[in-house]
């Protein structure tokens, strides 16, 4: 009932203020009411039937990359976008991509269990037994067969690792079980190497996406007990791409580096598992009974061990270099053709992938034959139009970045901005890109409607996040929100390399939270699953094509690009402020533990300290000075009062955001105020140079990457200066 009332405030609100809204950022006057109207043109040739039929169509075969699937959906999504009328050709690069020959895992005593590892075919889901189909495994793992003493280590996060050392728990020479959740599933062997474990082995808790949440699959659309989720292990938080060519695209006659010159690949076993494979590993250990936090939703008590069994964990894998094929499309620009609006989707799934990647794909080719049809009519688009249907995005966000990365310079010169989008769904707006761009997707996001509720799409997320607030103020915050905020990216998907390797300005958006469940990955990913649980009738993938198409639609036929630096200085001055909370809250808490510990030690006998196992005092926080990026900001402030008048510079401007060495130990990620976290993966770290210096610690690295973050901040500003 509140949400209804939330909401129905809102219509009324809402209708007032877009019966005012005549403006559109980057046009003036008649420009504005052409514009108005070819996107009223578009909308009306987006069919969301015909997006569910590109669905069905394209998810009806398993396709991973490397496969006969894989090729035949790139050779149909090409068709596709010629029959629109596009220029459209097939760019291939030879990629590393192990598959699986040999899986064991197995319980050896005193109880002996051997894991199915395998997806039963259900009934209710047509495609769930087809040939064709890639094991459960995790792509990444290294070659291993070990047997060992089992740890269970929650989450896998560093902080586990902490609790479990307190404990008097060493891992080292272990294999250890972790669940899935609260951090990509690379972190969870990577950390575990770190520490010395000799094999990692992830399951899904019901906890997570399983009986806890709701009825399993078919029933509900939650993971029954069969379900794994498949998916990539590789480090890219140094890097992503194909492990032997950073830096280069992964042409045939690229140089290549040895695989165990590869930077971002691991080097113990690792494999997936559902939880009836999980319950009796776990069931068998002994030890301390795990935390409350620790505890997941299988019928049985949850002890951190190790038991007194062993578990023997055995995987092999046939490193090949396969096909990974890009679909390039492009509609030239009539007045500025070297000026590229860049829009992608992947076109891999770990099996047959309805919703990741096939319902983001199907939006994408919906705008491509509605941009089709308005060129037909007359249409020419300002700037050049590029489609892109990426390969290999799975293992490591490889076909997008090998493209990157194979024509780096043509686009710093060229490209104006990238669009991405990923796996759709029921539910809200998600948007996240470079906060230049965030006046226009606000702008976006108050015109396009929700199929659902009849509001804008602005209107629903701020009721959402009205709904959700903690308190009665974060509610009235929410409610009196006027301006939509984008979500700083991290990695994940396709937007990862033209971002934080090239400084290409880059959204990524996308549909979802009433669509949960536990398909993720799995052979259930269908469009049995997709039609019954995560978008009946399409309408979302027709809210996508709307939202998206726009994007590109202002991008390409503004006369004066729609990149607002004013929201970007905003927002790195909020980072800032976060850092600098930090860390007066680490000073706090560093000074109340070690006066805790001094009391502790003067209170316990000798004897009993060392059975505690004390920790050692922590380092006071120093003085961390902040004025260079202060100034920097002040400086980039006064550059942005007023907007620049050459187009160029607007949309190249990002790229002095770029640190030459890029950051501390990663130099592939070179964009100074966002990247995936080294412990995080697909999260984000906002000025991530210095915020993760001064989380592990290091004040003089905090102090250099400060410097270093000012410089980049002075560079755009002096950059935007001299571009009036």
């Amino acid at each position: 009932m509140q949400v209804r009332y939330i909401l129905s405030l809102l219509m009324l609100s809402g209708a007032a203020a877009n019966a005012q809204q005549k403006s559109i950022a980057g046009f003036k006057g008649d420009a504005t009411v052409t514009q108005q109207q070819l996107e009223t043109r578009f909308d009306q040739q987006i069919s969301s039937a015909h997006i569910g039929e590109t669905i069905r169509e394209l998810s009806a075969k398993p396709h991973h990359v490397g496969s006969t699937g894989g090729k035949a959906v790139a050779e149909s999504v090409l068709a596709k976008f010629k029959s629109y009328g596009w220029d459209t050709h097939l760019v291939t690069y030879q990629v590393l991509f192990p598959t699986p020959k040999t899986r064991v895992l197995e319980l050896t005593g005193p109880t002996t269990y051997k894991a199915l590892l395998k997806e039963p075919a259900l009934k209710e889901d047509a495609t769930s037994g087809q040939e064709g189909q890639l094991p459960t495994y995790n792509a990444w793992s290294a070659d291993g067969n070990v047997t060992a003493e089992l740890v269970y280590v929650n989450f896998g996060l560093p902080e586990d690792y902490e609790w479990l050392e307190r404990a008097g728990i060493d891992v080292k020479g272990k294999i250890v079980i972790a669940r899935y959740g609260h951090s990509w599933r690379g972190t969870k062997p990577k950390v575990a190497q770190e520490h010395g474990a000799i094999g990692c082995i992830i399951y899904s808790d019901p906890a997570q996406d399983g009986y806890v949440q709701g009825d399993v699959y078919p029933k509900g659309a939650y993971k029954n007990e069969y379900g794994v989720q498949r998916g990539s292990i590789m480090d890219m938080v140094i890097y992503p791409g194909d492990p032997l060519t950073p830096g280069t695209g992964a042409t045939q006659n690229a140089k290549r580096l040895e695989r165990s010159e590869a930077a971002n690949l691991l080097k113990i076993p690792v494999l997936p598992i559902s939880y009836h494979d999980a319950q009796p590993l776990l069931a068998a250990l002994t030890g301390p009974v795990a935390p409350a936090a620790w505890r997941g939703g299988l019928p049985m008590t949850y002890h951190v061990g190790p038991g007194t069994g062993k578990v023997h964990l055995e995987v092999s894998f046939d490193w090949q270099l396969r096909p990974a094929y890009d679909v390039i499309a492009e509609i030239k620009g009539a007045q500025f053709p070297d000026q590229w609006i860049i829009r992608g989707n992947h076109h891999d799934a770990w099996v047959n992938g309805a919703a990741d990647p096939i319902s983001g794909l199907a939006s994408e080719l919906e705008e491509a034959k509605a941009i089709g049809e308005l060129v037909k009519g007359g249409y020419k688009p300002a700037r050049t139009l590029v489609y892109c249907a990426w390969d290999a995005e799975e293992p490591g966000l490889i076909g997008s970045t090998e493209w990157v990365e194979d024509h780096a310079d043509e686009l710093q010169k060229k490209a104006v901005a990238y669009i991405n989008t990923d796996n759709n769904g029921r539910g809200f707006l998600s948007a996240g890109g470079s906060h230049a761009l965030e006046p226009m997707m606000g702008e976006i996001a108050k015109e396009v409607t929700d199929p659902q509720t009849h509001v804008s799409l602005f209107e629903r997320k701020r009721a959402f996040n009205a709904v959700n607030a903690a308190s009665a103020k974060g509610k009235r915050d929410a409610m009196q929100q006027q301006d939509m905020k984008l979500e700083a990216l991290g990695s994940g998907s396709d937007y990862s390399s033209f971002l934080q390797h090239l400084g290409i300005p880059s959204l990524n958006l996308g549909f979802g939270g009433e669509d949960n469940g536990g398909e993720y990955h799995s052979i259930y990913d269908s469009y049995d699953d997709y039609t019954r649980f995560k978008d009946p009738g399409f309408v979302y993938g027709a809210a996508l094509s709307q939202t998206a198409g726009r994007a590109v639609l202002r991008l390409a036929d503004a006369p004066a690009l729609p990149f607002d630096y004013r929201s970007l200085q905003k927002t790195i001055s909020t980072y800032t402020d976060e850092l600098q909370a930090l860390i007066a809250e680490m000073r706090e808490t560093t000074k109340a533990n070690n006066t805790l510990l001094n009391t502790q030690q003067y209170s316990l006998a000798e004897d009993k300290q060392e059975k505690l196992k004390l920790p050692a005092l922590e380092e006071d926080v120093p003085y961390i000075d902040f004025s260079p990026l202060q100034n920097a900001l002040s400086a980039l402030d006064k550059a942005t009062q007023q907007q620049p008048v050459n187009n160029l510079a607007l949309y190249q401007a990002e790229q002095q955001l770029l640190a030459k060495d890029g950051l501390p130990r990663r130099s592939w990620y070179k964009h100074t105020i966002y990247a995936p976290g080294f412990y995080t993966g697909y999260g984000v770290k906002t000025i991530p140079g210095v915020r993760e210096a001064i989380e592990q610690r290091n004040w003089k690295e905090a102090q250099t990457q400060i410097g270093i973050v000012a410089d980049a901040i002075n560079r755009l500003a002096v950059y935007l200066t001299a571009a009036r």
